[in-house]
């Protein structure tokens, strides 16, 4: 049996973005998924062993990604990261967030009917 994608989804406060997309993917088949936050309140707080663990980092801004580059650095290497655009103002599992993360995550994996 293949080994499942580790999925690692990252916004800022991980409250609403980062959240709805591993309650999404986590369970998927052939995927795990995780979420954290690169400010310092956010509910769960990106860390390096995040950074180890995944094998997909998905971020829903630039800034997202060039916080990451600033703090982990060398714990990138090797890892691909990718934008996806998606703005700050859908709460936790609304319906147009879930269609969002949905249709821009199938232009990287490929997705379960």
């Amino acid at each position: 049996m293949s080994q499942a994608i580790k999925l690692l989804f990252i916004c800022s406060q991980n409250q609403w973005r980062s959240p709805t997309a591993e309650k999404i993917f986590d369970g998927m088949p052939g995927f795990v998924a995780r979420s954290a936050g690169t400010e310092i309140g956010a509910r769960i707080r990106v860390t390096e062993g995040h950074i180890g663990w995944a094998d997909f980092i998905f971020v829903m801004e630039r800034r997202h990604a060039e916080r990451l580059k600033s703090k982990f650095g060398d714990s990138l290497a090797g890892k691909k990261i990718v934008c996806l655009d998606i703005p700050d103002h859908l709460t936790y599992m609304h319906p147009e967030l879930v269609e969002l993360l949905k249709e821009r995550l199938s232009e990287h994996l490929e997705m379960p009917d």
